[in-house]
């Protein structure tokens, strides 16, 4: 059986930068991570980490090895 993914990044979203999605014109947030790989998500999956100074900090995504979305969290 394959294990899960986990992929490790670093995030700084300002509130305004983030504001984007709720006015439609940005869908999806893009970093590089650790490993040097460029991943792509829906923004929602990190709505729960908004401030007033936005997103920012070290994350570790979850997915299943079909490379579906399982969970995010905050490590600092």
């Amino acid at each position: 059986m394959t294990q899960h993914q986990y992929i490790r990044f670093a995030l700084s979203l300002s509130y305004d930068q983030y504001l984007k999605v709720y006015q439609g014109t940005v869908k999806n947030v893009s970093v590089v991570a650790d490993d040097g790989r460029r991943v792509a998500f829906p923004a929602g999956k990190v709505q729960s980490f908004l401030t007033r100074q936005g997103i920012n900090g070290y994350f570790e995504m979850e997915l299943t090895p079909e490379h579906k979305f399982v969970s995010i969290k905050k490590l600092s």
